[in-house]
């Protein structure tokens, strides 16, 4: 793998729906020798169509997870699968749930929580500069709990996508939305939400978002109910 010319800086993309959070970590890290912020962006779609103008340009992405529209795991997947040089490492303010294992298998090379400082955040993008992948101590210590005994989580058993329908439609997108949105047939989203409700055991929307807000998938704040 590819690795960041010692010469150089690293260059780092921040991704985030929230206007100060952007401001706020590219300040921070904009007073960091040998660390350039290339681009502050607002949505996954908005990643990807610069990665792409841009063929790549950037060494490391910081991606939010919630965010409308395609949303940080649909936006993960796509610009690992399409540049795999890219290392990303996701910025969410849950430290559990099932997020940590389903994006770390689908291409981001490292997990931090908003309550992580500075200087983690720092170490992780050279660790994931370097083609390393790293972990948040908080989360590795969730995911090495995840697999002792005790409460099942019934999200482990969503795959990606999956776990990509769900959140949308928990935000209160509508099947024609998330079929645009991921290309799939409005069939395949009605799928989709059958087999969820199948296996999360629910029988509504609602229901569905309820499961996603208490194990840590979805929060208050991410929420556009329509």
């Amino acid at each position: 793998m590819p690795q960041n010319n010692n010469n150089a800086d690293i260059r780092v993309m921040i991704v985030d729906d929230h206007d100060l959070v952007r401001h706020g970590f590219k300040s921070l890290l904009g007073s960091q020798d040998g660390i350039d912020v290339v681009a502050t962006l607002s949505s996954g779609e908005e990643a990807i169509s610069w990665c792409r103008d841009n063929n790549g340009g950037t060494d490391v992405v910081l991606m939010d997870v919630n965010m409308p529209g395609i949303g940080g795991v649909e936006a993960t997947h796509r610009i690992s699968k399409s540049w795999p040089d890219i290392g990303i490492i996701i910025i969410t303010v849950h430290d559990e749930g099932p997020l940590p294992k389903q994006l770390l298998n689908g291409g981001a090379r490292g997990y931090l929580t908003k309550g992580n400082g500075v200087e983690e955040m720092i170490t992780a993008i050279m660790d994931v500069d370097a083609g390393k992948h790293y972990i948040a101590k908080d989360i590795a210590q969730q995911l090495a709990l995840s697999v002792l005994p005790g409460e099942a989580n019934p999200l482990d058993t969503l795959s990606m996508r999956e776990i990509q329908v769900l959140m949308m439609i928990a935000r209160g997108n509508r099947t024609q939305e998330i079929s645009e949105i991921l290309n799939l047939s409005p069939k395949t989203v009605s799928t989709y939400r059958k087999r969820l409700y199948e296996k999360l055991d629910v029988t509504s929307d609602i229901e569905m978002l309820h499961l996603a807000m208490k194990h840590g998938v979805l929060d208050e704040n991410n929420l556009q109910m329509k």
